[in-house]
């Protein structure tokens, strides 16, 4: 008989984020119903957020409230709900080497692809364009990577691991501490990816590129607008962080139809029914549970 048997998700992963002619789009899941839904409609990836998930879930902001626990729980759900691959948000790791270690091989248990790390103090930690945001020194960022790196060796030597940078903007950071910190935790971390949060411009991006061989990818930061699928082809960027949109979309779709409701009551539902004629998840007939 042919082998059926399907490959791991971080493996997936890894074919994903190695493709040369495409740019591999993440999106952000608001929950696992949704993470069904954009399953549904074609996504390859997904990012679990502490912010844009466990918001959602707890409706606590991305300031490090969350357990790992907490964090490993919606998780779980969502990856038993859905088979692309997810990459969930482990902020700082929860703790010193010990605690990424167990959080490294409680996600590859529950079935997650990867995991994103940050560099800022465990103490400390600040919401993403937050004001006042430090970074940790580059050695105890290292020992943090490492410790995430060995745990995946452990378990599932395809886990992706990823590192987000905050030097940027961070107070005690700047832009060559950020070109130093992408180098240094790609090969003195070992990660297999490194995100620069927060680009100023076009060019500070192509600095990034030109400084790091690895995968690379970039978030809005303080750009106007989101890089394109086809700017971030040109820059060399394979991997665009679209994970906003889906939680955005939600909110305020939901917020629009809502304020509706307030003033016109049912008719405005009626209208939403036949604006979206066709939709799978509109029905004519809404059950009471």
């Amino acid at each position: 008989m042919p082998d059926t048997v399907q490959p791991r998700v971080s493996a997936r992963l890894r074919a994903l984020l190695a493709r040369d002619d495409r740019v591999l789009a993440i999106l952000g899941v608001p929950n696992a119903f949704h993470a069904t839904i954009m399953e549904a409609a074609g996504c390859e990836a997904a990012f679990i957020g502490t912010g844009i998930t466990g918001g959602n879930y707890t409706a606590l902001p991305d300031s490090g409230l969350l357990s790992s626990t907490e964090c490993l729980q919606f998780a779980g759900y969502i990856a038993r709900a859905v088979s692309f691959p997810l990459i969930v948000d482990g902020d700082t790791g929860h703790g010193g080497p010990p605690a990424v270690r167990r959080l490294v091989h409680e996600c590859i248990r529950a079935g997650l692809a990867g995991l994103r790390i940050d560099d800022q103090p465990i103490e400390g930690k600040r919401a993403t364009q937050s004001a006042g945001i430090e970074v940790v020194p580059r050695e105890v960022a290292v020992e943090r990577y490492q410790a995430a790196v060995r745990a995946r060796d452990e378990l599932d030597p395809d886990f992706v691991v990823m590192a987000q940078c905050y030097a940027r903007d961070a107070v005690n950071g700047g832009m060559n501490e950020l070109l130093e910190r992408l180098g240094v935790y790609l090969t003195a971390g070992g990660v297999d990816w490194v995100q620069f949060e927060s680009p100023h411009s076009v060019d500070e991006i192509k600095q990034a590129r030109a400084a790091v061989a690895g995968t690379l990818s970039v978030m809005q930061g303080k750009l106007p607008r989101p890089l394109t699928l086809p700017e971030h082809f040109a820059l060399g960027l394979n991997v665009a962080w679209y994970t906003f949109l889906p939680d955005q979309v939600l909110k305020a779709t939901s917020w629009e139809f809502l304020r509706e409701l307030s003033r016109r009551g049912i008719e405005a539902w009626t209208d939403f029914q036949a604006r979206h004629e066709g939709n799978p998840y509109i029905r004519s007939r809404v059950s009471a549970r």
